[in-house]
This record gives structure tokens, sequence and C-alpha cells, in this order.
């Protein structure tokens, strides 16, 4: 899922709406001190008013998130109203959380209580006006096919169809059609042009971010489809199927379509989680300073010829490739060799299949230097991709970051990858080698498909007693 639909259209909101907010009181308070001629008994401090309604900002956002303001559905709607009504509710509930504030703490932030009353009606007034701007600039942008998603429909059905003739009428939702894989009866002559006979070749010579499916043929293969090419897929379910759909069931225009998601770790989601590696890993990465500047003097003067950073390439979210940075643990005459290579250029070939069978591990590996035995064992040498993390080259919680060989061991490797590689995972704190590679594969799939940011802190917490009882470590 290389775009999020409209998740640039949601920050703007959430940002348009903070400068509304600040706006309106901004405005009731210049009104009613400088405009109003009746007398008042506080005496005015602009500075504390202001920064008392900077500070308020996140309540008003969580508030107005609360009330789903900035949720698809809302600014999909062709009517305005459900938008209009809950704004109308956030600014009376945002209102009465500030005066509420007040009485009880006994501040005196605004000058005269008329400040309150301007400030709701100006809320929902600049609420309006803003959304209304953002909205038209989106539109505009979105005309010119700026930020929208590329799709592809397939499926015999009528709603082929009227899914073309709305992307058509309406490209302010954001859809543009790359390709259409049906019988020539459910395409419109426009669109004739951009048919083709199979999902494969579709796929083969046009870029797309959403499948669309309109009937119920080859589900599985479609949906698999979408898993390798990192697509959103939406199933266009029939009247049957309302009732036992599996995902989020959304509007295209008049057409209901059920957004199946390969992973929770879209949109909003994807934005906090990397709020927190940037967060959470700096602050790890100013503690773990002293640290790693001791092992940077021990790897050194264990070998002062050698480097103390080892980085290798890795495949991480989407299939690219990024280069990781670790403490070299093992010899200098071994970095970069495949386990193959290495044990044969040091002339023990029959390691290999010791090494593969014991689970990519040897108690005794002659390729590991003794303080990278030690540094391997309190996961000390993985210190280093904290700064990984911070670039946004991995996550702090994540599947292990693969080798590129290692995909052939992965069935579901399209899936692995639709999200980014991590520091840490479920597979690591559930016994990291004390189990099979499989449970390993599995517990990294398990966590692609059902992430929380929940999930995340308890992994992240479990890391830390992982690594101080050395649990799993050989």
């Amino acid at each position: 899922m290389k775009k999020d639909p409209g998740l640039k259209f949601r920050i703007s909101l959430i940002f348009g709406d903070m400068i509304a907010i600040v706006l309106a009181f901004l405005f009731a308070y210049l009104f009613r001190i400088h405009i109003d001629k009746r007398p008042y008994f506080f005496e005015a401090e602009p500075g504390a008013f202001v920064l008392f309604i900077l500070f308020s900002i996140p309540v008003w956002t969580v508030i107005l998130a609360i009330l789903g303001v900035y949720k698809k559905s809302i600014f999909m709607n062709r009517s305005r109203m459900p938008e209009i009504t809950r704004l109308f509710a956030g600014s009376i509930i945002g209102t009465m959380a500030l005066i509420s504030y007040i009485f009880f703490t006994d501040k005196n932030i605004f000058p005269t209580r008329l400040v309150a009353v301007y400030s709701l009606a100006l809320c929902f007034l600049m609420l309006l006006l803003v959304r209304w701007l953002v909205h038209t600039i989106h539109a505009f942008f979105v005309r010119r096919n700026h930020d929208t998603l590329r799709a592809i429909v397939i499926g015999n059905n009528d709603n082929t169809a009227r899914l073309l003739d709305h992307f058509a009428d309406f490209p302010e939702d954001g859809y543009t059609l790359s390709a259409v894989v049906a019988n020539k009866k459910y395409i419109p002559i426009e669109f004739q042009g951009k048919r083709f006979t199979s999902l494969k070749e579709a796929l083969k010579w046009v870029e797309a971010d959403v499948i669309f499916q309109t009937d119920d043929e080859q589900t599985e293969y479609v949906y698999s489809q979408a898993i390798k090419y990192h697509t959103f897929y939406y199933f266009v379910p029939s009247e049957a199927t309302f009732s036992s759909h599996v995902g989020d069931l959304e509007l295209i225009g008049d057409t209901p379509a059920i957004s199946v998601r390969i992973t929770p770790l879209i949109g909003g989601a994807r934005f906090m989680k990397r709020a927190v590696d940037i967060i959470v890993g700096t602050l790890a990465f100013i503690i773990a300073l002293i640290p790693m500047a001791i092992i940077w003097i021990a790897v050194k003067l264990s070998d002062i010829h050698s480097p103390v950073f080892y980085s290798e390439y890795r495949l991480s979210r989407y299939n690219r490739k990024v280069k990781i940075f670790k403490f070299r643990s093992m010899k200098p005459k071994y970095s970069g060799l495949s386990p193959e290579q290495a044990f044969t250029k040091m002339g023990k070939p029959e390691l290999i299949k010791k090494y593969r069978d014991n689970g990519d591990f040897l108690p005794d590996d002659p390729r590991i230097t003794g303080i990278g035995r030690v540094l391997r064992a309190t996961s000390l040498d993985e210190l280093p991709q904290l700064f990984n993390v911070i670039r946004g080259d991995i996550s702090l919680v994540g599947p292990r970051a693969l080798v590129p060989g290692e995909l052939r061991d992965y069935g579901d490797r399209s899936l692995l990858l639709s999200v980014k590689s991590g520091l840490t995972g479920l597979a690591q704190v559930s016994g990291r080698r004390d189990i099979s590679f499989e449970e390993r594969r599995a517990l990294d799939l398990y966590y692609v498909q059902n992430w929380s940011l929940k999930l995340d802190f308890s992994i992240m917490l479990r890391t830390i007693g992982v690594v101080f009882t050395r649990k799993g470590a050989k």
C-alpha cells in the first residue's frame, strides 16, 4: 500500500482545524477587547490567553477525532451534513471543556465570559470556512491527478460500469482508472482503450495503487496479486454478501465496496508508528551513546586494523533494499560471505549442513570473534540500528529484516514486505533461537496482519526483559 487514500488530505484537515480554532479564539478575544465597548472586570492578558489556547489544541483535536470528522467515510460523502453536524458538536464540546477547566481551576483566562460565547460561534464558522478551503484546494490538485489512486477494476458485473462512470464523473474522490479487466459489454465506450484481457497483463503494463473486484471469480488469486504488488484491495459485494462481509464497507459514489486490509498498518496508524519510531528511537539512541562508545573502543582494540561497524543490505517494506548497520561480530575475512562461502573458505564445508539443520546457528561458530559472541548474546551488536530507525529505513518493531536470498523460504513474502522490518519483533521476544524457522515466520506474519500500537509497546517492553535475561540467546 504505497499510497494511502486521503492521508495527505486528512493531515491537511487536522492542521486546518488547528489553525481555525486558534483564529476563532483570537478573533473572539480581539472583538471583545477592542470592538465591543461594554466594560469587563478581569484584566486582559493576551500572552496567557494565547498560550492557553495553543496548549488546548490537542484536546480539540482528540474531541474532533472521537466525533469522526477525520474518517474517510465523512469527507467522501456527497452530503456535507454529517461533517457539519459533527463540527458543530465539536465546537460545543470543546468550548464547554475549556469553560469547565477554567471553572474548576479558578483561572481567569477569559477577560469576560462573552469571549467564550463568541469563540463557540466563531469556532464553528472558522472550522467550516477552513475545511471548505482545504476541500477546494484538494479537489483542485486531484483533478490534475495529484495524490490520486491509480485503479484497476476487474469483474464481469454491472458494478464495473458504475465504478468507471463514477471515476469519470467525480475525479475529486481521488481515483483515476489505469486498467479494466472485463467483458466489453460491461465497459463504457470511452474506457474500451484501457481494457486488458487478464489481471496479470494489466499489472505488467500499468501502475496500480488499488484493485476493485466486482465479481466473485478467482477472488483468492486477485487478492494474492494485491498483496504481491502492495495495492489496496476492494471487493464490491452482491446483496447476499452484505450481512457477512469482512473488512470496512465504504461507498465509492453509490457503489458499496468492502476494503480488505492486508495489514492494519496504513494511513494514520502508519503515521503514529513513525512518530513513535522517531521519539522513542531518538531517546534510545541518546541513552545508548555511552554504551556504544564503550563497545566501539572494545571492538577497535580487539582488532585495530579492522572496521568497527559492519553493514549489509536487507529487505524492508515494498521489497526496498536498506543498508543495516551493526557492530562487527564476525572475523573480517568472513564478513560479507554467506555461511556456505565462509565455511568452504575455512575448509570446513561439513559445517554448512550442521549450521542449516540447527536453525542457522552453531554453538561455537568459528566465524565469530570472542567479543562478537558477547555482543550477539546480549544483542548489543544491534544498537547501531537505532540510527536506521531514526532515518526511517526500519521500524523499532516489525518482522526481521531479511537478506535478499532468504525470500525463497518465505511463501508469503509479499505480505511480509508490506510493512517495515523491525529492530525487534514478535519472533525475537518469543524465543529467538529457541523456536523453529517456521514458527518465527508464522509470528512475523501474525504481526503484519494484527498490528496495533499496544502490540508494539508490549513487544518493546518484552524486548528489554529478553535482553537482560538472554532468553533464547545462544
